[in-house]
């Protein structure tokens, strides 16, 4: 291709960096609030055990977790949407207000239900930020430096694992556990003020066509109707029942937001976008209970329990690489297939540490497996989506891989909560039974994976 009139010109021009004087601060500012909010999700996990037992609110324990991925979708959809009408300045404000008020309700509830409370409002920040700051980044740098801006991101999410459990461990023992949410507010407050001078130079547009509305109330209902189901599902007597109900209108609302025949594995998209949805689901339904498991049942501290969040952290960021350097040597559908089968064989063997009582090592390592098929497997799936998409649907099916994502998670976290305090009740083993959940769900993730070559 040859360059013409200003491009030609700006080709002979000095490649610009992210931390030179035009993008510093932007940079920095940005890297900071996508670390800040990485370190938030392991140190949640790190913490909650010891939150949910002070609180006298174990039953809500899920929900906590299931909370702010529902809640997120509906930040993402919303912000979006705004974001293409009037410029993302306004959404970003208004999602970093909703996270901090969020974090400030969590670390001063008195009660379970207001932390989850401060949970919702959390991920309705949390999800706004993340697609918000993405439109900065094609608003502000340009496009030789967008790919170095995306690969900061991924690396904010995964050095947060290297210290976030420890540190998170080491608050809560030193100050209490309040402080781990409360601290990062002023942390977050901080990195704001850094991005503020590249938000004052974007303009706000004058509008444009407007957004179907549908796509977020589709969002809405589905959020209600995934917390919904935990709520309802944990309870004993008719009203369990409503959990019917509630998931049938999670299935529902997934339909309206999916591509058409995402939910039955139709060969090809559609089976790439569940692959990403179930891989999310049995991963993260895994994830929320190893920390619980390894204190309850192996009396670890939280600075132990949290290694294991450290570990798969590292394998997951080394797996992506090693699949990222076989390029296409390794096809999509091949790095699916493996993918979904490490995280099949991670969760079905920590099920077997735990029913047989084995070492808290071996948990540990069963755990980190299942890390491995997510490195390898999860990025393989928006590479594969690409790839099926065309012009005309390529933002649809962006949007629907991460509602799928999100809301797989979120709804295989409120079926724990439910299959939780079932077995609970029942007296029998909670965490295996919830083990199985994430290893039957690992089962369909393998089976649809198989399913996303294209027809």
């Amino acid at each position: 291709m040859t360059l013409t009139g200003p491009s030609a010109s700006a080709a002979t021009q000095p490649r610009p960096r992210l931390l030179s004087p035009a993008y510093a601060a932007t940079t920095i500012g940005m890297f900071a609030l996508v670390a800040f909010a990485a370190f938030e999700a392991t140190a949640v996990t790190t913490v909650m055990p010891t939150v949910a037992r002070e609180l006298h609110g174990i039953d809500l324990y899920a929900l906590s977790f299931a909370a702010p991925l529902a809640s997120g979708v509906v930040g993402m959809v919303a912000a979006g949407a705004r974001a293409d009408r009037r410029g993302p300045v306004g959404p970003l404000l208004v999602a970093l207000v909703l996270f901090a008020l969020g974090l400030v309700v969590c670390g001063t509830a008195p009660s379970m239900e207001v932390l989850v409370a401060g949970r919702v409002l959390q991920g309705l920040g949390g999800g706004a930020i993340t697609v918000c700051l993405y439109v900065v980044v094609g608003l502000v740098f340009p496009a030789v430096l967008q790919p170095a801006v995306f690969a900061s991101f991924a690396a904010a999410w995964v050095l947060p694992s290297l210290f976030g459990p420890a540190l998170a461990a080491f608050v809560a023992h030193a100050v209490g556990w309040r402080w781990v949410f409360l601290g990062v507010v002023a942390l977050v407050a901080a990195s704001t003020l850094l991005i503020v001078p590249a938000l004052r130079g974007l303009r706000v547009r004058d509008g444009g066509s407007e957004t179907p509305r549908s796509r977020l109330v589709w969002a809405v209902i589905g959020a209600v109707a995934v917390l919904a189901l935990e709520l309802v599902g944990s309870r004993t007597g008719t009203v369990a029942l409503l959990a019917v109900a509630a998931g049938a209108v999670v299935v529902l609302s997934l339909r309206r937001m999916l591509p058409a025949g995402a939910l039955v594995a139709r060969r090809g998209l559609p089976a790439v976008i569940g692959t990403r949805g179930l891989l999310s689901a049995s991963f993260f339904c895994a994830e929320a209970y190893i920390v619980f498991v390894l204190q309850d049942r192996w009396g670890l501290s939280a600075g132990r329990a949290g290694l294991a969040l450290t570990a798969v952290g590292l394998v997951w960021a080394g797996a992506s690489q090693v699949q990222s350097r076989l390029g296409q040597r390794v096809s999509d559908v091949t790095a699916m297939r493996w993918g979904t089968a490490l995280v099949l064989a991670g969760t079905a063997a920590l099920t077997l540490v735990v029913v047989t009582d084995g070492a808290p090592v071996l948990a540990m390592a069963a755990y980190v497996v299942a890390g491995a098929g997510m490195g390898f497997g999860y990025p393989r799936t928006g590479v594969a989506m690409l790839a099926a998409s065309s012009d005309a649907d390529r933002g649809f099916n962006s949007s629907a891989l991460s509602i799928a994502d999100s809301l797989g998670g979120a709804l295989s976290l409120a079926l724990s909560g439910v299959v939780f305090g079932v077995a609970t009740r029942a007296d029998v083993d909670p965490f295996v039974s919830v083990f199985v959940l994430a290893t039957a769900v690992a089962v369909l993730g393998v089976v649809t994976a198989s399913r996303t070559a294209r027809p």
